[in-house]
């Protein structure tokens, strides 16, 4: 609901402009001119500052606003080497921040700020131009947020918002150092919630339910707060839609309850935990497929799979069901229900709204740990599901993308998922269920029938390197694994 005062200074400051450029018009200023007497200079000014009042007053409360934000917001510098380029630089914003899971204070970020940087090739700008290292970081790859400790005197923190409480038109301030402009503050208003599927940069996030804003955000934006009009923030900002890599009026941040939540975690834990399904689904379920099922629009998210000995399978979910709700939120695709699962505490039951056979149904779910997966020896699968490459002890199965973001690794990521290694392999010791084999040698291998073609081909090499990608705490890796036949 918005603030009362905030809508009258906004109304009124819209009803200012219209009067005052009504009061400039050429036949007011043409009047002034002609009689160019005290009297008329003053009655002038009188009435423009009488019409110009509610402007004044919305000024000075966005002023209050910017001065009080600003000594939370901070400035932040990168450097990380890698193999083809040499040192890369990054530059980007934070804001300190304190927490209830731990004393002291932090600063919220975007992880790809300070993604592959040492503690001392990291510096941070305060507002008062004092610079300092992080004593810690976390990252959460899932999410693009990162997390670094700093101990300084005469800190000042932000304070948190309840992100479900703004709504598409409610005014809010960007601030950090596009271009390395620190300090600066721009204006908009929350164009658009829940935005996901969005591409950025190299790697996907897993977590995403974006505020859209059309506040200004350029480079250098990145992990700056998004505030609302009592001073608290109310997102992290974390990417623009841009085709000229400035502003075009499309940014992108993340929800506070969902940075809060990672921060929370990350300073708790180590890391964040996340529940899961067990299920497959459906990124193409579109209208036609709806009709077939008895639905007169395009809701939920379809099953086209549940797996054994999992959350699901003992709910009792099967594969064709549409979940349209999740713990009293309708769900409003696939990703959505991604996001709302991946976020719901471990351990915590909840009820599913699920349309089945032309009729709506409920089910309880208690929700586990995704971690629990990579525990397992065997990966759960369909019949038939996965081939068994006997050579190698490793049953595989090729990628594809919707597993392929179910489990971390981002719509694009292609290889051979890993369903099961066998304890007589060669390979047990150093290969994991959900690693995924991207190359053999210098070949990729996305099909089965790639796996032997290179294989018959590498088969005079007693030792043959495998890339493998895997899903850590802190993100993912890629590493070279050497199998000797």
């Amino acid at each position: 609901m918005p603030n009362k005062l905030t809508v009258g200074i906004w109304g009124s400051a819209l009803v200012c402009g219209v009067v005052l450029g009504s009061a400039l018009s050429p036949g007011f200023r043409s009047a002034v001119h002609a009689d160019p007497s005290e009297d008329a200079v003053a009655r002038f000014d009188h009435e423009l500052a009488r019409e110009a009042a509610g402007l004044q007053q919305f000024s000075r409360v966005l002023s209050k606003i910017a001065a009080a934000a600003t000594q939370s917001v901070v400035h932040i510098q990168s450097e990380r080497r890698t193999a083809s380029r040499g040192r890369v630089e990054e530059t980007g914003s934070g804001v300190i921040m304190s927490s209830q899971k731990k004393p002291g204070y932090y600063v919220v970020t975007n992880r790809h700020v300070i993604d592959g940087a040492g503690l001392e090739e990291i510096s941070i700008q305060l507002h008062d131009g004092r610079e300092l290292h992080p004593e810690k970081v976390w990252t959460d790859a899932a999410t693009d947020i990162a997390v670094m400790k700093i101990n300084a005197a005469q800190l000042v923190p932000a304070r948190w918002a309840d992100s479900n409480d703004i709504d598409i038109g409610h005014l809010v301030l960007a601030m950090g150092s596009p271009f390395g402009l620190s300090r600066s503050v721009t204006l908009g208003i929350i164009s658009a919630k829940g935005r996901r599927q969005l591409k950025l940069g190299a790697s996907e996030v897993l977590n995403q339910d974006f505020l859209q804003t059309d506040a200004a955000i350029n480079p250098g934006n990145s992990g700056g707060p998004l505030i609302d009009l009592s001073g608290r923030v109310v997102g992290i900002n974390t990417a623009i839609a841009s085709a000229s890599g400035g502003n075009e009026g499309i940014g992108f941040s993340i929800p506070s309850n969902l940075a809060q939540r990672v921060m929370d975690q990350l300073l708790e834990y180590g890391k964040v935990s996340r529940a899961y399904l067990g299920v497959k689904l459906d990124p193409q379920f579109d209208l036609r497929t709806a009709n077939q099922y008895g639905l007169d629009r395009v809701q939920g998210a379809r099953v086209t799979l549940v797996y054994p000995n999992t959350p699901a399978a003992r709910a009792n979910l099967q594969t064709h069901d549409v979940i349209l709700n999740f713990d009293g939120v309708d769900v409003q695709d696939e990703n959505h229900l991604i996001n709302l699962v991946s976020l719901t505490p471990i351990g915590r039951q909840v009820k599913l709204g699920v349309w089945r056979g032309g009729k709506r149904i409920t089910l309880t779910i208690t929700l586990a740990d995704r971690s629990d997966l990579d525990q397992q020896s065997e990966a759960p699968a369909e019949p038939g599901m996965g081939h068994s490459v006997r050579l190698m002890g490793l049953t595989v199965h090729p990628l594809d993308a919707d597993t392929a973001q179910q489990l971390g690794y981002g719509r694009t990521a292609r290889g051979l998922l890993i369903l099961k290694v066998d304890a007589t392999s060669r390979l047990s010791a150093e290969l994991q269920v959900y690693d995924v084999l991207e190359a053999v040698g210098r070949h990729p291998v996305n099909s089965v029938e790639e796996l032997y073609r290179v294989l018959a081909e590498t088969s005079s090499s007693n030792n043959v390197p495998l890339h493998i990608r895997r899903n850590t705490n802190g993100g993912q890796r890629t590493q070279v694994v050497l199998w000797q036949r």
